[in-house]
C-alpha cells in the first residue's frame, strides 16, 4: 500500500523560509578554507587515495626522525 501525504501549497518553500542558521556552525565556517575542500572533491576517489598515501608515508617518515632524535639524547 502507497501512502499519499497530504499536499500543502508551497510547504517545502515556507519551511526553507523559516530555517535559520546555528550561530555556532556560522562560528566554525569562518575558519574553514572551502577552496582546499573543492580542490580535494575535484580529484578522482583514486587521486584521493594516492594523496592519502602519500601523507601517510610522510608521517611515518616524521616519526621516525622523531625516534632517530630520541635515541641520540
Amino acid at each position: 500500500m502507497r501512502y499519499n501525504a497530504p499536499r500543502m501549497k508551497d510547504s517545502h518553500h515556507q519551511a526553507e523560509s523559516t530555517i535559520h542558521p546555528d550561530p555556532v556552525t556560522e562560528a566554525y565556517k569562518k575558519h574553514i578554507d572551502r577552496t582546499l575542500i573543492r580542490e580535494n572533491l575535484r580529484l578522482t576517489v583514486d587521486q584521493r587515495f594516492q594523496q592519502l598515501m602519500q601523507l601517510q608515508r610522510f608521517a611515518e617518515e616524521l616519526k621516525n626522525a622523531g625516534r632517530k632524535v630520541r635515541q641520540k639524547q
